[in-house]
């Protein structure tokens, strides 16, 4: 995912941001280990014990969360998590199964999507992220013999900066329709980056492409900031998620997709919750009520 690593190092890869790579994937192992899973990723627990020792003790299964759902950090963020994951994967395999034949994960980070969904033949899957970040997970997936299930192509770019030619150059074909995905990014990129990265989709992308990612409304108030979630997520694993989101005002590049000819649907994690029937439900004060998915297609010629 895009909440991505740093070094490739254990011990780098548990800094900065890239802990935050490291938590959402704990999430999905826990996740995958539940009965009633959204999502299984049964590699997330190895990037997490190949951290070393800043993320030895974290959970990686249901049994090893004190409190289970209950708690703010592995149950309702792991959740939220987990719910996201499948989300984005329904939409993915929904690209693809319609005859889309390139999926870009912008900020790739420790994403395996290439490895565990069902995609049918003649898929290309495009990771972009920083160099460190891919070599890490590369690390990882080698050392477990892991095979992917649509070709793979790394990309080493930085997404704040001019990445369209770097992905061009490793096969990527603007004529064709592309499935692209910024998941655990956009709250991360300062506004400049974002209206950016946006331009940059849009310019890469042939009719029926579509696009989903994630973002956060307005500017939470005290009382949210003080949630159990941001507090559990920096006192126990070290995760300060205020001041990793840019603070900056964002833009809304759902409408500006819009203005570009786009059709845009902007939801709530909740709606998901409801379609699959588990998930986190809204609740007073609540960290997640800010948080919108949007999904964006281009109409087809």
């Amino acid at each position: 995912m895009a909440e991505a690593a740093r070094e490739n190092t254990g011990e780098g890869v548990a800094g900065g941001v890239g802990r935050t790579a490291l938590m959402v994937a704990a999430a999905r192992a826990i996740e995958a280990h539940r009965p009633d899973a959204l999502a299984r990723d049964p590699y997330a627990e190895h990037f997490v014990r190949a951290a070393g020792r800043a993320a030895a003790h974290w959970p990686v299964r249901p049994e090893q969360v004190p409190g289970g759902d209950a708690d703010p950090l592995w149950g309702r963020l792991g959740r939220y998590f987990g719910l996201r994951t499948r989300a984005l994967d329904d939409f993915l395999l929904a690209r693809a199964r319609a005859g889309t034949r390139q999926v870009v994960l912008l900020g790739a980070g420790l994403d395996t999507r290439a490895y565990r969904l069902d995609w049918p033949p003649g898929r290309t899957v495009f990771e972009i992220d920083q160099g460190p970040v891919l070599a890490f997970k590369r690390g990882v997936l080698d050392g477990l013999g892991a095979a992917h299930r649509a070709e793979r192509v790394t990309i080493t770019a930085d997404l704040r900066l001019d990445w369209a030619g770097a992905l061009t150059a490793g096969g990527f074909d603007p004529a064709q329709p592309t499935a692209w995905l910024a998941e655990g990014l956009l709250l991360y990129l300062p506004r400049t980056a974002e209206q950016g990265l946006i331009d940059t989709v849009d310019g890469l992308s042939a009719a029926g492409s579509a696009l989903a990612y994630e973002v956060k409304l307005g500017t939470e108030s005290a009382a949210i900031r003080d949630s159990p979630v941001y507090s559990a997520a920096r006192h126990r694993i070290g995760v300060d998620l205020l001041t990793l989101f840019d603070g900056e005002p964002r833009p809304d590049s759902a409408a500006d997709l819009t203005a570009r000819g786009w059709s845009t649907t902007v939801r709530t994690p909740f709606d998901f919750t409801r379609r699959y029937g588990r998930g986190p439900r809204p609740e007073p004060y609540d960290a997640l009520a800010a948080n919108r998915w949007v999904f964006a297609h281009r109409p087809g010629a």
